[in-house]
């Protein structure tokens, strides 16, 4: 008979499975927003009914799917990673302990500003570009704690080129981290490099009255 431990291992790796395979599709997609809607539609899906979901029992009863804005082809970047000082974020988290990051650049987002990208220090190592923008922790806005761009040790890849040192930053795949909907979950949230003072507004959103 499989553990508890055991299992909740399996539903995870599923879930990491299942996200790498939804990023796969968006990268090989010929058409941005014909892609967009697929992610959609797959995210609530696996929010709605995957067991290693992180809605809440009483949420996930009436979840009928997360406000995303359609999508808008001028928020699709290809950036180049620019250099910038060398930075370490340690985050405390509930399940894995407290995990390291190290500041590998930035990249100069239109309309945005620069964000700070990030690498896993822990095995497999990984990507990360959050941001917490204007909108954050307003009513119809944005997860007040921010949101994720990139999280490639997650799956959450939307590809780039590094022979010429780029990243593809599209912003109308913004996410919200699992702490938006159960606040047990501990995530990365955005460190001030990450923190912009203008709207973003694509993208995941949340609902008025929250989770």
């Amino acid at each position: 008979m499989t553990s508890e431990g055991a299992r909740i291992a399996l539903e995870v790796a599923d879930w990491r499975r299942r996200v790498a395979a939804i990023y796969a599709e968006v990268r090989s997609a010929d058409d941005a927003a014909i892609a967009h809607e697929r992610w959609r539609v797959a995210r609530d899906r696996l929010l709605a009914e995957h067991p290693a979901t992180p809605l809440l029992p009483a949420t996930r009863a009436g979840f009928t799917g997360v406000p995303v804005v359609p999508y808008d082809p001028a928020w699709r970047f290809e950036l180049a990673l620019a250099s910038a000082e060398p930075a370490r974020l340690d985050v405390a988290t509930g399940t894995d302990g407290t995990v390291p990051f190290e500041r590998v650049g930035a990249v100069e987002v239109p309309g945005v500003g620069s964000l700070d990208v990030w690498r896993l220090l822990s095995y497999g190592g990984g990507l990360f570009i959050p941001v917490r923008d204007a909108l954050a922790g307003a009513a119809g806005g944005t997860y007040g704690g921010g949101r994720y761009l990139i999280d490639t040790a997650k799956g959450a890849d939307l590809g780039g080129d590094p022979a010429r040192g780029t990243l593809v930053v599209d912003v109308n795949f913004a996410y919200n981290p699992s702490c938006a909907y159960d606040p047990a979950w501990a995530c990365p949230l955005a460190p001030p490099g990450n923190v912009v003072d203008v709207a973003v507004p694509v993208g995941e959103l949340m609902p008025s009255g929250g989770y």
